[in-house]
């Protein structure tokens, strides 16, 4: 059962948790979870320019936006963090993450490995997981079952997940996500974020 207790002023600040790592590592799957089993969380929402998948949802899933209103927000300095992905951009509208920190909820960002490296450039105390799998192998099997691209993307998507894979050491905490291991995984996920929670000096985010 977690520790988390909302009526512990030293506990109730909340965290920016960003959950990250490469394509295929599940980070959709554990980020589902965590919605599905608890309201203790807000749920950042990232918005980008792809197109959106089968059963992806505008506002849920991504905000999913033209790259003229994507250019908009860069142009009026309202992204906290924005990359090119495979040929599309990315990124977190800073009043989004601002409104989020403000509900006095845990906030979890769940981004790419250099947006990752964007937001503990600019929070430093920000809570930074990274998610895997057990090998490079597993996870280029994951990419290759998903049949979301085409061959040319798969190999780019391939080879940008192993890069990923070398910067891991840039994180707090490393979790692996065994085939068909959901539930621990969430469970160790949260075991991570209660004990951040009593961590001393306790984190302060200042956007």
């Amino acid at each position: 059962m977690s520790q988390y207790n909302e009526f512990n002023p030293l506990l109730r600040q909340p965290l920016l948790i960003v959950i990250s790592g490469p394509s295929g590592a599940g980070k959709d799957s554990v980020v589902d979870q965590l919605r599905q089993m608890t309201t203790r969380f807000h749920f950042v929402v990232t918005s980008t320019t792809r197109a959106p998948r089968p059963n992806e949802v505008n506002g849920k899933d991504y905000f999913f936006l033209t790259k003229d209103q994507f250019a908009e927000l860069i142009e009026k300095d309202e992204m906290l963090e924005y990359a090119i992905v495979y040929n599309d951009f990315k990124g977190i509208p800073k009043q989004q993450v601002r409104d989020a920190m403000a509900t006095g909820k845990d906030v979890i960002m769940r981004i790419d490995v250099q947006g990752a490296e964007t937001i503990r450039q600019l929070c430093p105390e920000a809570l930074l997981i990274f998610l895997t799998v057990e090998s490079e192998a597993e996870l280029e099997r994951r990419l290759t079952i998903r049949k979301t691209e085409n061959i040319e993307d798969l190999k780019l998507r391939i080879a940008t997940a192993r890069k990923e894979l070398q910067r891991m050491d840039r994180f707090d905490y490393l979790v692996v996500n065994p085939e068909g291991e959901l539930e621990q995984t969430v469970a160790t996920i949260m075991a991570i974020i209660d004990a951040e929670h009593h961590r001393l000096p306790h984190r302060k985010i200042i956007l």
